[in-house]
């Protein structure tokens, strides 16, 4: 299937790694033109040099850092037609342990970096009448997990936000969706040092997601394909979700 992304240019956050990483070389594999993001230099550039994308180093919890990251990326493939916002999960604990500083701190890397990323690429996917701009969320979105507290708020509103902006730019071309991967085999599942058999057993698939299933899917929700699809929340889960 010819997905009709060759040529386009786009912005992988959070990408030195897991499922950003995955996503990006799928781009990449489709014909898109993909520069990736990450806080950390070297790991950022590894991978740049291993899948052929072009590394811009940014750490997004820093005010303004998004907008100078899309004029970056202008300057270096052009306007981003597809925007990929992939932020790290904030801390978990239980809600009575959390700070208020780490609420605001939460707040401002995860939904108001996703804010200020929108607010600089709408005016040229306005102007060129084609957008995509995909967020990575989490199953949690939908059916909370217990100390994650921040996660399940915070990734809800992102949700909320998907949903608002599918219905003010529909018009122009650009859609929003949200991709929750469910329990995928990345280097953050390794360090949480899980019973994978157990966790498994809990999936009806019974098996762990492969980074490049979901990247599949988040390569066709970029496309021109997927041009009458917006403002949904998609799981990538194995059957995880008990919600409808």
């Amino acid at each position: 299937m010819d997905l009709g992304l060759k040529g386009r240019n786009a912005l992988v956050l959070g990408a030195s790694k897991g499922l950003g990483r995955a996503v990006a070389k799928e781009l990449l594999d489709e014909g898109a033109r993909v520069a990736i993001c990450a806080r950390t230099a070297a790991a950022l550039e590894q991978t740049a040099r291993e899948i052929g994308a072009t590394a811009l180093v940014c750490d997004l919890a820093k005010p303004g850092a998004a907008t100078e990251l899309v004029e970056r990326a202008k300057a270096t493939l052009g306007a981003p037609d597809i925007v990929v916002v992939n932020t790290g999960g904030p801390p978990t604990a239980p809600f009575d342990e959390i700070t208020i500083e780490q609420w605001r701190a939460a707040f401002d890397n995860l939904f108001m970096s996703a804010v200020e990323i929108v607010r600089a690429v709408l005016p040229s996917m306005r102007e060129k009448k084609w957008g995509r701009v995909l967020f990575v969320t989490s199953i949690a979105a939908k059916e909370p997990i217990n100390r994650f507290a921040l996660s399940n708020s915070l990734r809800a509103g992102i949700h909320g936000l998907i949903n608002t902006l599918s219905k003010e730019e529909g018009a122009n071309g650009i859609t929003f969706n949200a991709l929750m991967p469910g329990y995928t085999l990345t280097e953050r599942l390794a360090d949480a040092k899980l019973d994978l058999e157990k966790v498994s057993q809990a999936i009806p698939a019974k098996r762990i997601g492969r980074p490049e299933e979901f990247a599949a899917l988040a390569a066709f929700l970029a496309s021109d394909r997927a041009s009458y699809i917006t403002g949904q929340a998609v799981a990538c889960d194995g059957g995880a979700l008990w919600s409808i």
